[in-house]
């Protein structure tokens, strides 16, 4: 009944910055842990903005799930954490250039958080397989 669980890992998102894998397959689901706005190429925020910071994120977890053999428009769920809550309307802004079908993922958003590397923005993903 239970698959096996197989990392995933893609060098077009930034490599994990501790003990964890940037996602996991399992049981149909592929689970994208909390990325941050890192440009991979530079390892550096992509941007001072939370929007820019939001955008980039996404796009990295884009390859992460491409990686995983599935795509960003099978995102069932997200989380936002956000440093602050204010830049909630700019983050959903460029949230919702990138989820445009006509079934959106459930979703919670959090403010006020301490996120690493002083990033302002990380997001977290399922998607299906």
């Amino acid at each position: 009944m239970s698959e096996k669980m197989e990392a995933v890992a893609t060098s077009e998102a930034p490599a994990a910055l501790g003990a964890y894998s940037q996602a996991v397959k399992a049981n149909g689901f592929v689970f994208v842990s909390g990325q941050l706005g890192i440009d991979p190429a530079t390892g550096e925020l992509a941007g001072d903005t939370a929007g820019e910071q939001a955008a980039q994120a996404l796009k990295n977890i884009k390859h992460i799930l491409d990686t995983a053999g599935t795509g960003i428009e099978h995102v069932v769920r997200a989380t936002i954490y956000l440093k602050n809550v204010e830049d909630f309307k700019e983050v959903d802004a460029r949230y919702a250039e990138v989820f445009i079908g006509s079934v959106k993922p459930a979703r919670v958003a959090f403010g006020n958080n301490m996120i690493p590397k002083g990033a302002l923005v990380e997001i977290d993903a399922i998607a299906v397989l």
